[in-house]
Order: C-alpha cells, then structure tokens, then sequence
C-alpha cells in the first residue's frame, strides 16, 4: 500500500542520510560525533518540519539496536511521516524494531499529487548495491499501476553511474538491470540516492541523478578514502502536484 499524502499544491520533503549512529550519544565516527551532528541538523527542522522526511539509509555505523533507537528518540516529537530505506550498514529487523512507532513509516511508495515516489531496497551481502531479479520485477509491477499522467522518482541507497572515486568499489552492481528500467518508463524522471557522501546533481541519458550529503562526513572524490569532518548537510525536495512541473531539489549544509 501506498502512503497517500493529503491535496496540495507542493509538498516539501527532507532528504537525511548515512548518518553512521553508534550505541553511545558520544561516540565517534570519523573525527565527528554522528548523533550529536544529527541533532544539530534536526534541531532547527523542528520548528519548521517538511511534508515528510525520507533516510536513505546507513543510519548505524555499529550495526547495534541502541543507534536506531537514538534517531527514533530524535523524530519522537515530530509530527510528519518519517519514512526509511537501508544501505549497506543497516539491519533491517533493527530498524524495523527502533522504527516500530509513529511517526515513522514503513511503506515504501508515497503519492504526492501526481507524482510517485519509490523507496528501494538496495542493500546485499556484501558493501555493494543489490537489485536482484525480484526486486526488478517488483518495481515494473509498480510502475504499471500507476497513472499514465504521473510521475516517478526513484530513491535508494547506492549510486548506479560511477563518481570516479574509491566509493565506486561498492556501486549498485544491478547497474546495468536499474538503467534498462529507467529507459523503458518516461515517467521516471530522477532518482536519487546517499551512499557517497557527496552532493551533486546532473543528467544522464534523461535521467537526474542527485546525491544526497551525509548527516555525518562528508567525502571527498579521491581514489582513496577520505573523510571530511565538516558541516551535516540533507536535501530538501520540493514536487508540485502536478507532474509536469520539475521537481525542486536544494542541499543545505548547517551552518558554522
């Protein structure tokens, strides 16, 4: 089932992601504490929530339940729709069982007016991106029940085009597959994902590829990896209603 969003002319989304929670609230990732950069990024947002909120994944970096339920505490007091995908960091039953209550959500398709928005799974068993047979079928089912007048943006967790950095070891390797599927369907006009740590839009064969900056660290685009311990930064997506209007995307970086 879909997540129906009331009628209104635009919808304002925030895009959060690979934010590398440990157990402890003062624990390190990388020379920065990640909830305290969390908390930082969301404490402002509060007072002025989106639409909605989508994590797109790498939520835990210690791959412990404690990690999850510090963000659920973060989101305990906001009032929009939560939803959420897994990277290549994420147990999936952990954050099943931290995102358990409102107002976090587990569908995995939304509808905002005309537009269609499609939260993948990309994780496998290694680092990499997944997107297997099922989950390729899975995702033309839905792109034939929706309307042919709409509009689709995909999220996930990997990139499929290279970025020309160490972080394309573990591209989707369904590369290949997920590009034939764009393709074949006019109505997909974007897909956007986290993973690099590294915010960027442009198009490729018609498609907007956008990378989504880290809530933690970001990297830089070196053959080697290399963390930078700079400002928290999201996305925030605005779709008009009606389908032929683009969708708006802006990256904010925390000031300081």
């Amino acid at each position: 089932m879909a997540f129906v969003f009331a009628p209104q002319d635009s919808y304002r989304l925030l895009q959060i992601s690979d934010c590398h929670l440990v157990a402890e609230a003062d624990g390190w990732f990388c020379d920065v504490q990640p909830y305290r950069q969390l908390q930082l990024l969301l404490s402002p947002l509060q007072h002025n929530q989106p639409d909605a909120v989508i994590l797109t994944g790498d939520l835990t970096q210690d791959h412990s339940l404690a990690s999850y339920q510090l963000i659920a505490a973060l989101f305990s007091q906001w009032s929009c729709p939560v939803f959420y995908l897994p990277g290549n960091h994420d147990d999936i039953g952990l954050m099943q069982q931290a995102f358990s209550a409102p107002p976090f959500c587990a569908e995995t398709e939304l509808s905002l007016g005309n537009w269609r928005l499609c939260l993948l799974n990309s994780k496998g068993p290694t680092p990499a991106g997944y997107f297997d047979t099922t989950r390729q079928q899975q995702l033309r089912r839905q792109l034939l029940s929706y309307p042919p007048d709409s509009a689709v943006w995909l999220f996930c967790h990997h990139h499929i085009s290279p970025m020309g950095s160490f972080i394309d070891e573990h591209i989707q390797l369904d590369a290949a597959a997920v590009w034939q599927i764009l393709a074949s369907d006019p109505r997909i006009k974007g897909l956007a994902h986290g993973h690099c740590h590294y915010a960027y839009a442009t198009m490729q064969q018609g498609i907007q590829l956008v990378g989504c900056p880290a809530s933690s660290v970001q990297f830089l685009l070196t053959p080697d990896y290399q963390p930078v311990a700079g400002r928290p930064g999201y996305i925030e997506w605005n779709f008009k209603a009606a389908a032929h209007l683009d969708a708006a995307v802006r990256w904010q970086f925390l000031e300081g």
